[in-house]
Order: structure tokens, then sequence, then C-alpha cells
């Protein structure tokens, strides 16, 4: 049965005040960023390479192969601003960088600045290494959404010239390039691009993209040596960084970049979800099974090694040198989301909030003005000096060179109201529990839904149903994995929930009429969470999570040397909202322990019994840490 996406207006204070920040600060900022206007931040050049590339300045290329996707994800970014909110100065930008992409664009509809400036003549040459598909991929999705929020055809129109061209380009026809990208995107953008436009030529060149990766003859090997390139592959000579090193349907586990496979698998769900392509589909829920139960930390951070920026194996998931790319994460909420298309289960939906909720918005200040790349569980700044963890960060970055994850991140913030909920013809489901208002038609009679919750920070949901007529109406309603003891009302009558859950939801079939309301109520205690005995670098350790919430002790609250904190079994752990802290946060707090380091007396060894003395402890969200300066983080702590 087709589920449909709902747009809903987001009023809800904890992602309202995010989508204000987006607005107000992200996107200004970044649109000044990709000018190369911010003092002391890595220039950018995005926007002059488009100027370049359309004979309007002089000068060179400058930036990474895939400059141009930094444009598409902020145009998509503003976007979704737009559809909750016109603004017309915005707009006005919007528009005239659109222009500009179209005056770039090239007479046969090819449109990459890196080859029209840099290398003219050698297009679709470098599939492997140059990104040409990932940069079209994000253009379109910008371009499908920007038509969606504005109904303005124009962008629609350039990237569907740019599609159709493509299309002439790659395929097992006759003079037709029989390859693909090395970096997954343009897979699930030509979806995007299917559903806006009825064009089964996107749905089917997606589909090949999708069939023809890790086919033998091996296609880069073929690229490679028309090149006339001879040196091994850098990656272990090994194609599982593309997740080309077999066919898709027969990939197990999820391997190499993990920002390319959680693309790709986003694209196979939604093909299997269009196709009802059952062999697709159980790759889908094979590959999520590996990822969300053996690599991934408890952050929603996914790729553990700097490496490659990769998955490796089952369980190895170090805490002081992850790499959990901010990217990764919010392309895990994408497949999630997808994945809820295939099969309504509420463990799509629990890893989706776990993600949106710890390991995207860790990757962004509270203010807006300084990201992360890379999203550690554990740091000490001096120790990020060293060789082997130079690419963990102390602090937030103003920019990056490769800065694909801050315009990434202000489209996922910006488009938040596309994840709350989903609909059938007759049912509603409930996703994630955020202050929201929908207007939308089910089974053919228009049904308001106003929910109202301070959620993430209390359990507690209301949701008023009106249906502009009364009817029967299914409403599903996720019960979070992390919850024990969900109570529910309907009109104020207490309601035995245990009955109605399948599959983590809860669904409530019923007549409904206007004004009805219902009440959820989930309870939120602290928990301590231990990671599987296999996951060797936790194995003695506690991590706290209060709901949704993943904490972590920062220095400025614990002093240093973290990991010389203990938190004995029978400690009592209280939580409180601090509304002047971190922008108004629950904070843990509680007494733990520390071994007395003056035993030791100035030896680095020596066989002493450890006297430990009690000292208090705080614990903050994981997302907020790095607001108040540089220090020591920590998130799994020592049990005693």
């Amino acid at each position: 049965m087709k589920r449909l996406e709902i747009n809903a207006k987001v009023n809800d204070r904890f992602w309202k005040r995010y989508m204000d920040v987006v607005r107000n600060e992200v996107i200004p900022y970044q649109w000044e960023a990709l000018n190369d206007r911010i003092p002391g931040a890595e220039p950018s050049h995005a926007i002059e390479n488009f100027r370049i590339a359309a004979g309007e300045s002089d000068g060179e290329f400058y930036g990474m192969v895939f400059q141009d996707s930094d444009v598409a994800k902020w145009l998509e970014a503003v976007a979704y601003l737009l559809e909750t909110n016109r603004d017309p100065e915005l707009e006005r930008i919007a528009d005239e960088v659109i222009e500009l992409l179209g005056r770039a664009q090239q007479p046969d509809s090819y449109l990459n600045t890196y080859y029209t400036v840099k290398e003219p003549g050698k297009r679709w040459t470098n599939l492997r290494d140059n990104h040409e598909l990932y940069c079209a991929g994000h253009l379109m999705e910008a371009a499908v959404a920007y038509f969606k929020a504005t109904d303005k055809r124009r962008f629609l129109d350039i990237m569907c010239k740019y599609a159709d061209y493509i299309d002439t380009v790659f395929g097992k026809g006759e003079h037709q390039i029989p390859g693909y990208d090395g970096h997954q995107e343009i897979e699930l953008a030509l979806l995007k691009l299917y559903e806006v436009t009825g064009n089964e030529k996107y749905l089917k060149l997606s589909q090949y993209f999708i069939d023809e990766r890790g086919q033998q003859p091996h296609y880069f090997d073929i690229e490679k040596k028309a090149r006339g390139e001879t040196q091994p592959f850098w990656f272990n000579d090994d194609y599982r960084y593309h997740q080309a090193h077999v066919p898709v349907r027969k990939q197990k586990q999820a391997v190499g970049h993990a920002v390319r496979a959680l693309y790709m698998y986003t694209a196979m769900a939604d093909l299997a979800a269009k196709t009802g392509d059952e062999s697709l589909k159980e790759t889908c829920q094979t590959l999520w099974e590996n990822v969300t139960k053996r690599q991934i930390y408890i952050t929603g951070g996914v790729g553990s090694s700097a490496f490659g920026e990769s998955f490796t194996f089952d369980f190895d998931l170090p805490n002081d040198t992850a790499y959990a790319e901010t990217c990764a994460s919010i392309a895990l909420v994408f497949w999630a989301r997808r994945m809820l298309e295939l099969e309504m289960d509420g463990k799509y939906a629990d890893v989706m909030e776990r993600a949106l909720y710890n390991g995207t918005i860790s990757g962004m200040s509270l203010d807006g003005k300084k990201f992360f790349y890379v999203n550690p569980l554990e740091v000490w700044p001096k120790a990020c000096e060293r060789h082997d963890k130079r690419h963990v960060k102390p602090v937030r970055q103003k920019w990056f060179s490769c800065a694909c994850c801050p315009p990434n991140l202000a489209r996922l913030i910006a488009s938040i109201g596309h994840y709350i909920y989903s609909q059938t013809s007759n049912a509603l489901f409930v996703h994630l529990y955020v202050g929201s208002e929908i207007h939308t038609e089910i089974d053919g009679r228009t049904v308001e839904i106003v929910q109202k919750t301070n959620y993430p920070w209390d359990g507690t949901i209301q949701l008023t149903v009106s249906p502009e007529s009364s009817g029967e109406i299914t409403l599903g309603l996720r019960i979070p994995a992390w919850c024990r003891g969900a109570e529910l009302k309907i009109n104020g009558e207490k309601v035995d929930i245990v009955p109605l859950i399948e599959k983590g939801y809860a669904y409530i079939k019923r007549v409904w009429r206007k004004g009805d309301q219902v009440e959820l109520f989930f309870p939120m205690p602290v928990e301590r969470i231990k990671a599987h005995p296999q996951v060797r670098t936790n194995v003695g350790k506690v991590a706290l999570q209060r709901g949704p919430i993943v904490y972590c002790l920062e220095e400025v609250d614990n002093g240093p040397n973290l990991p010389n904190l203990f938190l004995p079994r029978d400690a009592k752990l209280q939580a409180h909202f601090e509304p002047e802290l971190l922008e108004g946060v629950v904070v843990i707090t509680g007494l733990a322990e520390r071994v007395d380091e003056s035993a030791w007396d100035d030896e680095l060894y020596k066989p002493v019994e450890a006297r430990t003395y009690k000292v208090p402890f705080q614990a903050i969200p994981y997302y907020a840490w790095c607001n108040r300066g540089s220090g020591e983080m920590l998130v799994w702590i020592n049990e005693k």
C-alpha cells in the first residue's frame, strides 16, 4: 500500500528553534561562505565557479571536484524554508542562483563546473573519483524541493534537461557508457524527479545505476585502463569503498564509505517501494539489521573509521577515534524514512529519532555558526594533535574545504516537517513527536491534526484530531523502543495500549469526531545503557540516556581526566530542566567517584590500592557538547 509523505507546519519549541537558527543564521552564513566572505574560513569559490562556467568571470576552478553540490544543498535548504514561510528576499537570491545555473548549463544540457572550467573534453572519464553524477543528483534534489515549495519550474526544467542528457549517455545501448558514479546520490535523486514528473525514464535510469553497480566486467577497471592508470586503488585496492565489490543484491554487510553506502541504501529502499521489488527489499532489510545491530554508535553515528570515512567490521566502534561523519547520520535519517515506506515498523523510526536528536545536530553549534565534520564519543583535546586523531577536532570549525556537512545539515533541519507523519489512503502514522500541525485528506475526508508536546524533555504528547466530518480513520502512533510503560488516553479515558501495538505502533481504529483528543505519556527515567560485550571499548562502561537523548560528560562541568570518573551501580541519578543552560536542556546529576591520584606519589606505576572519593557530576545532552569552549568530553562512563 502506497504511503504518502506529509509536510507538517512545525511549531515545536525544540525543532522550531533549530529551524529559526537555520533560517536566520545558517542560510545567510552559508551564503556568505559560498561567496568567500567569511574572514578566516576556508574559501569555497562555489558560486564563482558557476560564474566562470557561465563565461561571466575570469579565473580558474577552485575547490573539490564536488564543489557544485554545496550550492545544491544550500538551494534545497532554502526551498524547505520557503515551503513553510515564503521570504521574498531569500527567494529572489535563490532565483538568481538558479538563473546562474541555467547560464552555466552547456548547450547539450551538461552542468558541472569542474569539467566545464578545469577539464573540458574529459567528461565522464573518471566516474570512480570525480562525482559528476553525485553533483547532478544533488542539483536534482534541490530542483524538486524548489518546485514543490514555489511551483516555479525553471530549476526543475534545467535539471530535467540534464537528466534527459544523462539518460542518453548511460546504459547498455550502442555508444552508451555502461557505468555508474563512484559516490551514490543520483539514484535517489532520479526517483524524486520521477515522483514530481511521472517520467518513468528517470525511474528506469535509477534502476539501471543500482543494478549495474558491481557487475563484471567491472566498469571502474574499464575506465581505469582507458585513463592509462596502473596504480592500485588506494582503499586496499578494493571497491568495497564504493559498495561496488559485488552487485547490490549480494551485499549482506555495510562496507566502505558510510555516506555513499547509506545514500545507495536509501535509493534501494525507495526503488523497492516504487516497483515492488522483493529481492531489493530483502537486501535493504538485511543491510539494515547489520548497520543497526552491529555498526552503529549509541548516538546514531555510523562509519567508525577515518580511513575512507568508512564502516569497518561488526562491533568495531571506538570512541576516541570515531569518525561518525555528520553527513552519515543525516543519510541514516534518509534511509530510515524510506524504510518506513517499505514496511511500517517502529524500529526504523526509532533509529531515525536516535540520529536526529543526537548524531546529526551535534554537527552544528547552537548558534549555527560552527560545525563538526567528525562526531567522536570521547575527546581529549591534547590527543587530537596525534597523527591518528587529527581527524577529531576539539572545537567546531567555521567551514571546511570539503564542506558537505554544513549545508547537508541545514537541508535536513529545514525539512524536519517531512519526517513527522506519513499516511496511506485510510490511515495516518505519527513517527516523531514534534509540536506541529497538518491538514491532509484521508479516505476522502479532510483532517486536521494538531500535536502539542515538550518532547524530548517531557514524554507527554497531546494530539487533537479534527476531521471535517465524523468518520472512521486509523491512527498509528509510534511507541519508542526506549519507552516502557506507555500510557494512552482518548478523550480523557484511559485505554489499554498493549493490545493495540504491532511492530512498534499503537493502532487506534475508530470513528473520529472534530476535537477528539489523544494523550500519550512516555515515562522518561534516566537509564544506564550498556553496549554488547563484543564492543570491546565499552566493556565495564555505561552511557546515560533519557528518552531519546544520549548524554555526555564535559570537562567544564566535571573537571579534567573524565576517564577517572566512576559511576557506582547504586548511584542515584536525577534529571531536571535548566532553562538558562545551552538554550534549555534537561541535565542529569548525581554522585560519582574519582580515584585519588595522590597515592601514586608522582610515580608512573606503583602497586597501590586505589582510593576513591565522591564527587558530584553533571551530564548534558551529547548534541550540545562543545558550546562552552574546548575541553574533554566522554559518553561512555566507567562503572563501579
